[in-house]
């Protein structure tokens, strides 16, 4: 909106104070807080911070940064009490010289989606992030909401769940997110919001509203709310599902075509197959810390293994089938991410993945339709060329080194910045002593 009805909106919506707000390298949403009265000078000069206790960025030498306002992204935070209503803006990150700087997430994403933009493609996500909701159980312990009995797509009127997540939708109503859908997911506890597909800065921005406003109205009702992949042993973990496709700058969705088999063109053929070509190298970015692997084993409906179908769930890419005169839906959904990830690193990472093999000509292999992939063995896969997803996050970043497509799309500072924080876990997570290792080894070893 313009200038002039921005700040009449602001004042009507009785706004105190503002929050601009970026991330660092590991997705983490970091924010400066000013009274609304010095607004207009934000929007006119931007705001000078400290960049170097920020994860991936400066150093301390380095460290005056400067944040430059999106008035595109207002919203209100609408859990601030109404005495101290507060509203947000997402900011990107410049140097000194004015110069933007190359380590800061969202502004890499939007950089390559304006390259993109100039070749006629716009990059369509749609992503289905997974959470649960957990209740304390003393100081210490989490434990799944115990009035939540429900399974997948269960409905309990007495659910306390179900009410916790109708306040969850309505709070991301009110901050413009268009919900489409809000259901009970497989596992006790866990949840799933979806929102209406957007362009994929406006789908990354909409993905870090989602993940503190569920946090923040999750706290407001005592319990605890999770993005973690992996938080329960034997259950199924979390998934953030992406949905893909590209139109042209007319919202023609350029992967439709109704004279093939599956309704795909030869650009999303070439697109599935630049993915599938890059699994592996940007298996670190979609899934980056140590528990994300814990997600990605078989036997919890989470994609371990490279291939694509239409009618297969264990598959990494799969094509949802449309509606005759639904053609904007045809899409190719990439099931490997999970919500413990940086949105504008994923979407950057699988972006450039997928138009290297429009560029190369990629072609995909044969669909693995109707075969349960878990229950092939070992040589049957290789038979059928199908390989696996790294194992760790320590196999996942000696994959992402060997992937030049990817360093490119990161560039060098983002690069550093990620594998040098990722490595830092690793670390810390190998020489750790786990409680599993006490109980097993403590007194047999």
């Amino acid at each position: 909106m313009e200038r002039k009805e921005l700040l009449k909106k602001i004042k009507d919506d009785h706004v105190k104070f503002i929050s601009f707000q970026f991330t660092d390298v590991n997705g983490t949403v970091k924010s400066l807080d000013m009274p609304v009265e010095r607004l207009e000078g934000a929007l006119d000069d931007g705001i000078w911070f400290d960049g170097s206790s920020v994860e991936g960025f400066c150093r301390i030498q380095e460290s005056d940064m400067h944040l430059r306002v999106d008035p595109d992204t207002y919203a209100i935070l609408p859990w601030s009490p109404a005495e101290l209503r507060r509203g947000r803006f997402f900011c990107d990150i410049y140097m000194p010289d004015g110069r933007p700087f190359e380590g800061d997430p969202r502004g890499t994403l939007k950089r390559a989606l304006a390259m993109l933009k100039e070749k006629g493609f716009v990059f369509n996500v749609g992503p289905e992030p997974e959470f649960f909701l957990l209740k304390k159980n003393g100081v210490e312990s989490i434990r799944p909401v115990p009035h939540d009995v429900g399974g997948y797509f269960d409905f309990s009127p007495n659910d306390e769940a179900v009410r916790v997540r109708t306040e969850l939708i309505q709070a991301l109503l009110q901050m413009g997110l268009e919900v489409e859908v809000g259901h009970h997911e497989v596992a006790r506890g866990q949840h799933e919001i979806d929102f209406r597909f957007a362009d994929a800065l406006r789908t990354a921005d909409n993905v870090l509203s989602l993940k503190y406003t569920v946090k923040a109205i999750a706290a407001q009702n005592g319990l605890v709310a999770s993005f973690m992949p992996k938080p329960i042993f034997g259950i199924n973990g979390s998934g953030m599902h992406c949905h893909q496709s590209i139109s042209d700058l007319n919202g023609k969705n350029l992967f439709f075509d109704g004279t093939d088999t599956y309704s795909l063109s030869k650009l999303a053929y070439g697109f599935i197959a630049g993915q599938l070509h890059h699994a592996r190298g940007f298996s670190a970015v979609v899934a980056p810390t140590v528990n994300s692997y814990k997600r990605l084993v078989p036997g919890y409906e989470a994609p371990v293994y490279i291939g694509w179908a239409q009618t297969n769930r264990s598959a990494l890419i799969r094509i949802p089938r449309y509606k005759p005169g639904q053609e904007n839906a045809v899409r190719a959904e990439l099931r490997c991410p999970d919500p413990s990830s940086n949105p504008y690193l994923v979407f950057l990472a699988i972006l450039a993945a997928g138009m290297d093999g429009v560029a190369k000509g990629l072609t995909v292999p044969t669909p693995l339709n109707n075969i349960n992939v878990y229950e092939l063995t070992a040589a049957d896969r290789k038979r059928m060329k199908v390989a696996n997803l790294p194992g760790s996050l320590n196999e996942a970043l000696g994959e992402l080194d060997k992937d030049a497509v990817m360093k490119e799309a990161l560039g060098p500072a983002l690069y550093d910045a990620f594998v040098r924080s990722r490595r830092a876990e690793w670390e810390e997570y190998r020489t750790n002593v786990s409680d599993w290792e006490v109980e097993h080894y403590l007194e047999t070893a």
